[in-house]
């Protein structure tokens, strides 16, 4: 009889624990809609998503839109066709949304821009980033001091890259490294050949690493026949492997002619290689792994009632209304820290990087 009792008890625990994992695995469908597979960083920031909201109990619809505004807007469509509670979005043109966000918000849904502020809709629910304008402060502080402009060094030759237009960060990105470098410039101790500065003028299409090689081919040509490249701000990655291209190919990365000072951003595995061969010197790390547990944080509390956690109320104005927003903090990696910051916190294994 024990027995018997023991088996039935033993089978109700089972069930039991069957029905509360159950449970826990139904909180509902979350939409994620990434820009594009050829950045490394958004396939990372899509796998890290899948991984933290399936943890704490939801189910996920991943997809891609490739840099194609309208297939991004069908793919969004076509999530909220299917159910989903919250939409997590990455936008790729951060102003051409709002008629599919409007269409979300009037079946229940909310909306968290993810990275990139979406413009121009009053159905921005939250916005999760890093703090974007310490980014481009971190990359124009590391050209500072690269170049020891505090210590009076120069004049020194710049020439200025920021990302595609369509993307609110890259403002940010731009005006954060600017109120480091524009005193430099007005002083005479920083010169931009070219004299292109401002967005209008130096933004990359789709922060498209061809299309800045491509411009940086002219500006070595136009106005580098006979004078050295000392700084290229750029801003990402991707662009940095562009100009570092442009450069090797008139003979830039010999002892004759030594790389400039490059900046970058995401720090991507073939950037941080880059940096160890002596190229591009520096790199902004955005963990991604910590952006998704803060999303994911946003998406469950606001799905159980509860206030999610917000830690700036005045920065992003997206035309419409602040986004109340969590920013994290980025960290500048050169060759000096990059096994600490990228092996140390387990975002890299030593092997994919040497």
């Amino acid at each position: 009889m024990k027995m018997i009792k023991t088996t039935i008890v033993g089978v109700m625990i089972g069930m039991f624990g069957l029905v509360s994992h159950a449970s826990a695995q139904d909180k509902g469908l979350i939409g994620i809609s990434m820009p594009t597979k050829s950045s490394a960083r958004w396939i990372a920031d899509g796998d890290n998503m899948v991984k933290v909201f399936k943890e704490k109990g939801y189910k996920t619809d991943l997809q891609y839109a490739e840099d194609d505004i309208p297939n991004q807007l069908a793919q969004i469509e076509n999530m909220v066709t299917k159910g989903v509670k919250v939409l997590v979005i990455a936008a790729i043109d951060g102003t051409t949304l709002t008629n599919a966000l409007q269409k979300a918000a009037d079946k229940g849904v909310k909306i968290i821009a993810y990275d990139r502020l979406i413009r121009n809709s009053k159905n921005v629910d939250y916005y999760a980033t890093f703090d974007n304008f310490q980014v481009g402060v971190l990359q124009a502080s590391y050209i500072e001091k690269a170049l020891d402009l505090k210590g009076g060094k120069g004049p020194f030759n710049i020439e200025l890259f920021g990302g595609s237009a369509d993307d609110n960060n890259a403002f940010f990105f731009y005006n954060g490294a600017m109120s480091v470098l524009q005193p430099y410039i007005d002083k005479g101790k920083l010169v931009v050949r070219s004299k292109q500065a401002g967005m209008d003028k130096v933004s990359t299409l789709r922060w498209d690493g061809a299309v800045a090689q491509a411009r940086m081919d002219n500006l070595l040509s136009a106005y580098y026949g006979n004078a050295h490249v000392d700084a290229v701000l750029s801003p990402y990655d991707g662009i940095s492997i562009g100009i570092l291209s442009s450069l090797k190919g008139v003979g830039y990365g010999t002892p004759k002619q030594p790389m400039p000072v490059v900046t970058g951003q995401d720090a991507e595995i073939p950037s941080v290689k880059s940096i160890l061969r002596g190229e591009q010197r520096q790199t902004v790390f955005k963990d991604t792994r910590e952006l998704a547990k803060v999303t994911a944080g946003m998406v469950d509390a606001e799905l159980s009632g509860k206030t999610p956690a917000i830690n700036d109320t005045k920065t992003y104005n997206n035309g419409v209304k602040v986004v109340p927003s969590y920013l994290l903090k980025p960290v500048s990696v050169d060759a000096s820290n990059w096994k600490p910051v990228l092996i140390g916190s387990g975002y890299y294994t030593e092997s994919q990087i040497k």
